[in-house]
């Protein structure tokens, strides 16, 4: 496993930063295969990332979009994570509709899980109890150290046995549909966008502190992913060495 982090002046700069980045892991897989595969976070800074993906100019048309984690609601729900790739990359990308991966989550939790799942499985042709291995998986942290909708002691922490499940999350009141830790681990790049004062103390803690996953789940991303790159703005770098 291999772990750079990048500090820039602000949430913008990080954000079009990690854009090149990803843009550029993708021309590195598309150049040796048909198609790339990226998976998406949401949130604000990811908003400013999606504009940085959006005006770039890329041909999207060999890219499959995925997204690690939703909020069990509608897709023109304003909280939906699909909404928000769609306003701000899908629309004004061009990106194909035929390549967009989408969780159907204004369906039953479980059902949504189950059916983003066999299209996993389907797009991917995996064997039984394979994992997928995304290109690329994009992912930030929240306050409290969770990644993905994977929060501090949920049990689907430590289940690798699936790829994706329905999470209750109690301090939202909310479910989410979510990757588990078997495919955020086996990606082949893992982007981590991260900024703001609130994220500070947090970062300090995962990257410093010994490790516990179950506390911090953003943990998996030090310990137990392959190629991490932490792009961070100074506001949440700043009580790093």
């Amino acid at each position: 496993m291999s772990i750079h982090s990048y500090i820039y002046d602000d949430a913008q700069q990080a954000s079009a930063a990690c854009a090149i980045k990803i843009l550029s892991l993708l021309e590195t897989t598309l150049a040796g295969f048909p198609v790339a595969t990226l998976a998406i976070s949401g949130g604000s800074t990811p908003k400013l990332l999606f504009g940085e993906l959006a005006k770039a100019g890329f041909d999207w048309n060999r890219v499959h979009l995925f997204w690690v984690d939703e909020r069990a609601v509608p897709p023109n729900d304003p909280q939906s994570n699909f909404k928000l790739a769609k306003e701000h990359l899908i629309d004004p990308a061009g990106f194909p509709a035929s390549n967009v991966h989408r969780i159907q989550a204004e369906l039953e939790p479980e059902t949504a899980a189950r059916l983003y799942t066999e299209d996993i499985h389907k797009f991917f042709r995996l064997a039984p109890g394979a994992f997928p291995h995304f290109d690329i998986i994009h992912r930030g942290m929240g306050p409290d150290a969770h990644t993905a909708s994977l929060f501090p002691g949920d049990p689907l922490i430590d289940n690798h046995d699936n790829l994706v499940a329905a999470t209750y999350v109690e301090k939202f009141h909310q479910w989410r549909i979510t990757l588990l830790p078997g495919v955020l681990e086996a990606a082949r790049n893992t982007i981590m966008l991260v900024a703001g004062e609130d994220k500070a103390e947090p970062l300090r803690t995962v990257l410093h502190e010994p490790y516990d996953r179950q506390k911090y789940p953003v943990q998996m991303a030090t310990h137990d992913g392959q190629n991490v790159l932490w792009f961070l703005d100074k506001a949440a770098a700043r009580l790093l060495d």
